[in-house]
């Protein structure tokens, strides 16, 4: 049999699979693409895409489903990733462009991204290493609160309540607002912690409980600014394909839980010519995700920021691939303006 043929058959057979979830048949094949041979010879192809490997019988029926082998062909064949609709690019456009901060934007990236490819959306907070302080303000809210907002050169904001015991004029925290950033003001996060615990205070500021409150929080800010995570949202498509995960979906929810094992993940992907990543089922040496697929893409000037989706092998290569690449080039845009 030809290859080109071959591909061709393969090719149906995971597309009618992706969209049926039903094992696919010679007829069905003949039915629904024009291959142009006849119902023998797709029986013939079948038969020896069977032999090797590439796809399987689940059971008795004449139907074939794609096997982790078959996946991976099928994936290495896509060549030009078909670009978003003009809508999706709209969306894209909108959603981010309206974000507020940076941790705004990305929760609103993984929102977006999960509602275009029907999979859970991952992404890495952005490495900190060289973000500083840039800014502080202290805001009293009654005689009982005071609200600290830190404002990091990368655009992260972040934000502590701290109770008091009595009022504070403005004067008074724009006081130690200006003190706290003549001193800190530039000072990489990295470093920021280590340098509020060996500050030395003055008689008044030991007093002052306030100012303890504040470089106590000031400290959890930086400290939580350099802390790797991930956001993730989608996690509900999971329960709409449970029926792909073969033992239980279990193990790949306690993988989700457990950020440690996904940014380990992410670290030892590479993005291909078509400028993303595509890791199926064991590929990865991740047990409790040996039934899933990971497409994944980097963004932003970092080449250490990753971004992508997770869902069952039985994913829509395609249109994944080509969303993860489109919201990322969209993100990195964004973040270098």
């Amino acid at each position: 049999m030809s290859e080109p043929r071959r591909l061709d058959v393969l090719r149906a057979i995971v597309e009618d699979y992706v969209q049926s979830r039903e094992p696919v048949g010679s007829k069905a094949l003949l039915d629904r693409h024009n291959l142009g041979v006849s119902a023998a010879t797709i029986r013939n192809d079948m038969a020896l895409l069977e032999e090797e490997g590439l796809i399987a019988a689940p059971h008795t029926s004449s139907g074939r489903i794609p096997t982790e082998k078959g996946y991976r062909r099928f994936v290495d064949e896509i060549g030009e990733l078909k670009p978003l609709s003009r809508a999706e690019r709209d969306a894209i456009n909108k959603i981010l462009d309206n974000s507020t901060d940076l941790d705004e934007m990305l929760k609103s990236t993984v929102r977006l991204l999960s509602r275009l490819t029907n999979q859970v959306a991952m992404i890495q907070v952005p490495h900190y290493d060289t973000a500083s302080l840039k800014n502080l303000e202290l805001v009293g809210l009654g005689p009982t609160q005071v609200l600290m907002v830190m404002i990091a050169s990368n655009g992260t904001v972040d934000q502590r309540m701290m109770p008091v015991k009595r009022s504070y004029s403005d004067d008074e925290l724009g006081e130690l607002k200006s003190w706290l950033l003549n001193n800190f003001g530039g000072v990489q996060l990295a470093e920021l912690a280590g340098r509020l615990g060996r500050m030395e205070l003055s008689p008044a500021q030991q007093a002052d409980p306030l100012v303890e409150h504040v470089i106590g929080a000031l400290e959890e800010m930086a400290q939580a600014a350099n802390a790797q995570r991930i956001i993730m949202a989608g996690t509900a498509n999971l329960a709409r394909v449970e029926g792909d995960f073969p033992l239980s979906i279990t193990p790949v929810l306690e993988a989700l839980e457990e950020q440690v094992v996904l940014l380990k993940l992410f670290s030892e992907l590479e993005a291909d010519s078509r400028g993303v990543a595509v890791a199926i089922g064991t590929e990865h040496h991740y047990g409790q995700l040996s039934d899933a697929a990971v497409v994944a893409t980097t963004y932003g000037a970092d080449v250490r920021n990753k971004l992508g989706v997770l869902g069952p092998t039985r994913m829509n290569y395609p249109t994944s691939m080509a969303s993860v690449r489109a919201v990322a080039r969209y993100l990195s845009k964004i973040l270098a303006s």
